[in-house]
């Protein structure tokens, strides 16, 4: 469920219908602009921002098929907006930091070892660090049992 304006929450089929008729609204534009544009003048830029929107949303093939645009210029828009929007102080950012609930290396585990003479050993760690079990375990396998 998507959440829309004032907090309500839409349905998938919802979210469906609202992007189909937000992409029939956008060709009708592309249409009209092309009923009244004269000889071959470039398409306006605010009709080219409302193609790259619609193109995040519902794919660059079925926005450039739906506006007669031709894919690979739409393709290019949509990888520049998503450049931008990722640059600092952009509006997204593919990188999200997750900091540790707690200490790291404060975890609790147990471990069994067992070398190709059957010999085996089983500790319990608490509050451990990796090198510790680094050398805990380089001990067993290098010991003559």
């Amino acid at each position: 469920m998507k959440t829309g304006k004032k907090g309500e929450v839409r349905s998938p089929a919802e979210s469906r219908s609202l992007s189909l008729s937000r992409l029939r609204g956008v060709q009708r534009r592309f249409e009209e602009w092309r009923r009244e544009r004269k000889g071959r003048a470039r398409i306006p830029e605010s009709l080219w921002k409302a193609a790259v929107k619609m193109a995040e949303v519902c794919g660059v093939n079925r926005a450039s098929t739906a506006f007669r645009l031709d894919y690979d210029a739409l393709k290019k828009r949509v990888e520049a907006k998503a450049a931008n929007d990722t640059s600092p102080g952009g509006a997204a950012s593919p990188f999200l930091e997750m900091t540790p609930f707690g200490p790291i290396g404060m975890g609790e585990c147990t471990v069994e070892l067992e070398d190709f003479k059957g010999a085996t050993m089983r500790v319990h760690l608490r509050g451990y660090a990796a090198p510790d079990l680094t050398a805990l375990t380089r001990s067993f396998w290098s010991s003559d049992s």
